[in-house]
């Protein structure tokens, strides 16, 4: 098993939920946590403990983020006008790795950093190699052709286990995808709940 992989399901089994809703998950077969105590009861967790572990989810979700990144995410999301909660989100679904995901142009979030890191991708016809590339609304990212037959992308493009938001417009043919608006949480696909208001209480307390 690779690092990528190995590491995505320890996320799994340490948070209990199938983060992605991925049919391989581990949590599908045994929904406990990891190690000889897994299978203990648990006891009632605090409400900081909630918190932290709602932040872990959420970061785990996009690739596993370091909490550098995260914190930087997070400050930004506090400085805009609106809700913090709702900034948050909006500003990591603008993430170029996280575009690429939900268009489903590779598996995983993990594939999606890969997949951008190695420079796969243009924006706007301009290449980026930057994961966390901010991308604006009304830019488009392309798969470059000599990347379109790319065993990961096709199968990607095949999965049905996901579907694609409405906030972003794909041609699969193309293999294109236009990103029309910043989302909301109610409009993000997850396939478990993600809380981030207890994350701002996280950073706020």
């Amino acid at each position: 098993m690779s690092k990528r992989q190995s590491a995505k399901y320890k996320i799994d089994r340490r948070m209990g939920e199938n983060l992605w809703g991925r049919p391989k998950s581990p949590i599908n077969a045994r929904a406990y946590g990891p190690g000889q105590h897994g299978q203990r009861r648990k006891s009632k967790i605090s409400d900081f403990g909630l918190q932290l572990r709602a932040k872990q989810k959420l970061k785990g979700y996009y690739g596993n983020l370091t909490e550098k990144q995260f914190s930087r995410i997070y400050e930004e999301a506090a400085r805009r006008k609106g809700n913090t909660s709702e900034n948050l989100i909006a500003l990591l679904e603008s993430r170029l790795d996280a575009i690429v995901y939900r268009a489903k142009l590779v598996p995983t979030p993990f594939a999606a950093r890969q997949f951008v890191n190695h420079g796969h991708l243009t924006v706007n016809g301009r290449r980026v190699n930057i994961p966390s590339y901010r991308v604006k609304v009304g830019e488009v990212v392309q798969v470059r052709e000599r990347s379109r037959n790319m065993a990961l992308v096709l199968e990607a493009l095949q999965l049905s286990e996901r579907e694609t938001p409405d906030y972003l417009e794909v041609d699969a043919k193309a293999m294109t995808v236009k990103y029309l608006r910043m989302p909301q949480l109610a409009e993000v696909p997850y396939p478990v709940k993600m809380e981030p208001n207890l994350v701002v209480e996280f950073y706020a307390s």
